[in-house]
């Protein structure tokens, strides 16, 4: 069996590790929990939701990176893309360079996030699921 499909795991999930953490960052250190919760507020959500989000984002992209249970981490994160979704970008369009971000880049993550589950860590996690048989 060849070892290919758990490096491309490996790598899908350092990069949508990376990806979660440096979103997640961005909302502790330049928007501030008080600024995200205040932008959260503006539309309409309950406030506590934005640092919830930033602190899922950062503790699920640090698990990602670290390759801690990444199949079920992953699979936590799509309802915070699919609420991005829904409630913040989709009435944007799709591009996410539009004004206020469009819905194409969290539809991706999405899918990068699915894609993840279905593949488990990869190789080189710190804690493998049960369930997950690597090659030696």
């Amino acid at each position: 069996m060849t070892t290919q499909p758990y490096y491309a795991a490996t790598l899908l999930r350092i990069a949508l590790g990376v990806m979660y953490l440096a979103h997640g960052l961005l909302k502790l250190l330049v928007f501030t929990p008080e600024g995200t919760a205040g932008f959260f507020g503006s539309l309409g959500l309950p406030a506590f939701l934005g640092p919830l989000t930033m602190a899922l984002e950062i503790a699920g992209g640090a698990a990602l990176v670290l390759g801690v249970y990444a199949r079920w981490v992953a699979a936590a994160l799509i309802p915070v893309l699919i609420g991005s979704v829904v409630l913040v970008h989709g009435a944007n369009g799709w591009g996410f360079g539009n004004e206020g971000g469009g819905w194409e880049y969290p539809v991706f993550l999405i899918f990068a996030s699915v894609a993840q589950f279905l593949l488990g860590n990869g190789k080189f996690a710190l804690l493998q699921d049960r369930t997950e048989k690597l090659p030696a």
